[in-house]
């Protein structure tokens, strides 16, 4: 017996590598290369997608930046209606929640595929960048971007909700469920609003990460998570705006209300759960598991400059 059918034969993980090399010369190019994309993709590639788009969102000029938040926080008063018109048509059941919420989904559907600028998705990509450079002047632009998007998307929420109640727009019978939407926003105390904001900006930033690759599946992602955050009445910062607004201008509840009881614990949570649980954890994920941390975002090795 050679000394390489001997080595072979006392040891089985050379028999099993020597197999697994000659089904892969048995692909061609172009097995090998569909063999390469079903593969899912690493940490770090997943994080260099995201990474590239905050460093693309943090070189836009200011005015583009709030023209497209102020779309977002607009379009997120369609999630209102569409929770106000699904109750109002749905029996009183106990499974009327679970119908109402569906619409929950429908604001973040307009502005997640139409790539509106919302504040909690910057909670998550520019921290990313902001991790990586470590520089000042990433962290300034950073806020910059953060305080330019929220005053604009809340300043939609606001327009959205006034024009709810002083343009009439939906039928008189749809004020009760437009009500008790908005009365939820502050049924909650200040330590229980923001405990439950941290859970919806660790789901919104999760969403986030899970899009990049996930193509066709996209549109189901999003309303998945989204259904969650509705079902379970976590407070979203842009998303509950529209209902607390809503409140502030039929006179239940005052501006007052809306800035200690919603917006100031809603934003600490909102910030906490996509800063610290997604953003940071998964960064540190990528920093330090030892992963090609040099690849782009199509899984190549990045050129030196």
């Amino acid at each position: 017996m050679s000394e390489s059918s001997q080595t072979l034969a006392t040891n089985p993980s050379g028999q099993n590598a020597k197999k697994e090399q000659n089904q892969e010369a048995d692909l061609n190019h172009h097995e090998r290369r569909d063999a390469r994309r079903r593969e899912f993709p690493s940490a770090a590639v997943v994080y260099e997608a995201i990474r590239a788009e905050a460093e693309s969102e943090l070189s836009r000029p200011l005015p583009g930046l709030a023209w497209s938040a102020l779309a977002a926080g607009l379009s997120m008063g369609f999630s209102f209606i569409a929770q106000a018109l699904l109750r109002h048509y749905s029996p009183e059941m106990a499974w009327q929640t679970i119908i109402s919420s569906l619409g929950y989904s429908m604001g973040f559907l307009f502005v997640i595929l139409g790539r509106q600028q919302l504040f909690t998705e910057n909670t998550l990509t520019p921290v990313l960048e902001v991790l990586r450079v470590k520089r000042m002047e990433t962290v300034i632009r950073t806020i910059n971007l953060w305080l330019v998007v929220l005053a604009t998307n809340i300043l939609g929420t606001a327009i959205f909700g006034a024009t709810l109640v002083y343009g009439h727009v939906l039928d008189d019978s749809i004020a009760p469920a437009l009500s008790h939407i908005a009365a939820s926003e502050y049924s909650a105390t200040f330590l229980e609003t923001m405990i439950r904001a941290v859970f919806a900006g660790w789901l919104v930033a999760l969403m986030l990460w899970l899009l990049p690759f996930a193509e066709t599946a996209r549109v189901g992602v999003i309303i998945l998570v989204t259904f969650l955050i509705g079902l379970a009445h976590l407070p979203h910062i842009i998303a509950g705006s529209v209902a607390a607004f809503y409140g502030v201008f039929d006179g239940t509840h005052t501006i007052g209300q809306y800035i200690s009881d919603f917006f100031v614990p809603t934003l600490i949570g909102n910030m906490i759960g996509g800063i610290l649980m997604v953003a940071v954890v998964n960064y540190a994920q990528v920093a330090y598991s030892g992963q090609d941390n040099d690849k782009d975002a199509n899984g190549n090795k990045k050129k030196d400059n």
